[in-house]
């Protein structure tokens, strides 16, 4: 492994050192996580819901600016990708297990238990939960990875920078980038991709264990789990070593063609009329409530303000945690575009569809809630299939949507592997195989330290408390991109003001 960096080896310890640390004083763990996530959620909300609405903001200003028109490349340069592949391998890494873990379980849970603002089982609570669910899978989550993959794309492609997070930054302090100050940013967005990706993959281990509990009456236990994360991590190292063209491609086509089945099945078996009515009242009441539901922290209502630390303030801490991630494989596929064609494909595509998913799984859960059946009492990994219990083909549904779980799990750990590869190589977009299979060890092994020490609860703390950091580089990340778009389009303005005057 003669290309690793420092970063490799100093994050690689310290994600040794979580692991250690989990295994053998769980309580502990648990205990400070837990501690430390009370005090960021409680202190940082308010920032955090102010940074995210600055990136969709940010993001809007540059679709309809001059700078929109800027390719993310040469002016030449081509997209490597059809729209049809860019799409799907940008949403199955970028939104999957999440889609599927919550399709049904939040709406159903906000109507049931936790409804914003309205009473718990109302007809406003509904219009509440869908309307919720549409924000938190919205354009707010697909800002926060836009920003992200448009910074790197645009110094690596435009600007031949490494596709590092710290040479992003040279713009404002310059070589200081290429020293230990460089090393620490990396540092911390190595560890917040582990920590992110590997809270998914416990989310998705714990949802398959859920649909082996619910189908075949197999109980929730740890040992399940973690056979589950060691065969999907060999899966996954096996689709790392095929390459990213290969291994990545082909998979992320598989997940949007069974997604595709399963979101049809339920349409056509589900209440489609009501699927369709709810996805256009919620789309409306979503666009309508878009600006003061971005700022909402209710600081004299306490019962609403925790509401929004434990659920929104989570989710945009989950995508910042995600972001370093999902932002560097995005940049990596997104080659050739104008920044007017990356940020609408990447805030509006992945949304709507988000939007028709929760429709088509969330409406049909309430639905089937009102109707008698006692789904928000079942554990969160569980109500997606305990949805499927109340259909026609409920068994087809069921492994169909296990095997969709299971390539989004080894599409999500497959990207991840390589972004860690190339984040500890200098940037290299052809990381060698044995830093990749480090990395994919790694990432399962903290999200099976996770599941032992606290379940869904640890991989929630430890998600918040990554992502704080990360987000400081982000309002970095956005000052450098606007320094940097601005001398480029003066230096562009100057020389053809040059030419026009040599041809007169």
């Amino acid at each position: 492994m003669k290309r690793v960096t420092s970063v490799f080896w100093i994050t690689l310890a310290i994600t040794l050192a979580a692991s250690f640390w989990g295994i053998f004083a769980p309580k502990n763990f648990e205990t400070i996580s837990g501690n430390v996530m009370n005090f960021i959620s409680t202190h940082f909300g308010w920032y955090y819901l102010m940074i995210v609405t600055l990136f969709v903001i940010f993001c809007v200003y540059l679709i309809f600016s001059p700078y929109g028109k800027i390719k993310l490349g040469k002016p030449k340069d081509k997209p490597d990708y059809s729209y049809s592949t860019w799409f799907a391998m940008l949403f199955s890494a970028g939104m999957g297990i999440g889609l599927v873990f919550y399709g049904a379980a939040s709406p159903i849970s906000h109507y049931v238990k936790t409804p914003p603002t309205a009473e718990p089982g109302t007809t406003e609570a509904i219009r509440d939960s869908m309307r919720i669910t549409f924000f938190h899978y919205g354009i707010h989550a697909w800002a926060i990875y836009a920003i992200v993959a448009l910074v790197l794309a645009y110094f690596k492609f435009r600007h031949n920078k490494p596709g590092l997070i710290s040479a992003t930054l040279e713009p404002i302090f310059g070589d200081k980038m290429k020293g230990p100050w460089g090393t620490a940013i990396d540092v911390i967005a190595v560890f917040a991709t582990i920590v992110g990706v590997a809270t998914t993959l416990g989310f998705g281990a714990a949802q398959i264990n859920g649909g082996f509990t619910f189908l075949l009456d197999i109980e929730k236990q740890f040992w399940l789990q973690l056979v589950i994360i060691v065969v999907v991590t060999i899966l996954f190292m096996f689709s790392a070593y095929t390459g990213l063209s290969k291994g990545i491609k082909y998979l992320s086509n598989a997940n949007m063609i069974l997604a595709t089945i399963l979101f049809a099945i339920m349409l056509i078996i589900g209440p489609t009329l009501y699927i369709f009515n709810t996805f256009a009242d919620t789309l409306g009441s979503y666009v309508s409530s878009l600006a003061s539901e971005s700022m909402r922290i209710a600081p004299n209502n306490e019962d609403e303000h925790k509401w929004v630390l434990n659920w929104t303030v989570f989710f945009w801490a989950w995508w910042i945690a995600w972001s370093p991630f999902v932002g560097i494989f995005i940049a990596r596929v997104s080659k050739g575009r104008t920044i007017r064609e990356f940020l609408s494909g990447v805030l509006l595509v992945p949304s709507v569809v988000s939007f028709l998913w929760m429709s088509a799984f969330g409406a049909t859960g309430i639905q089937t809630q009102k109707g008698g059946a006692d789904i928000a009492s079942l554990p969160d990994e569980q109500a997606l299939f305990a949805v499927f219990d109340h259909f026609p083909l409920s068994v087809v549904m069921s492994i169909i949507a296990m095997m969709l779980i299971g390539t989004f799990f080894i599409t999500s750990a497959d990207s991840a592997t390589f972004v860690l590869g190339m984040q500890t190589t200098n940037g290299s977009l052809n990381p060698p195989k044995t830093v990749k299979f480090v990395w994919g060890v790694a990432q399962s092994a903290i999200a099976a330290v996770l599941l032992y020490t606290g379940g869904l609860q640890a991989l929630q703390n430890a998600l918040i408390s990554a992502a704080l950091p990360f987000s400081f580089i982000m309002l970095l990340m956005v000052y450098s991109l606007y320094k940097t778009l601005r001398q480029d389009k003066a230096e562009l303005e100057l020389q053809q003001s040059k030419e026009g005057s040599k041809t007169a």
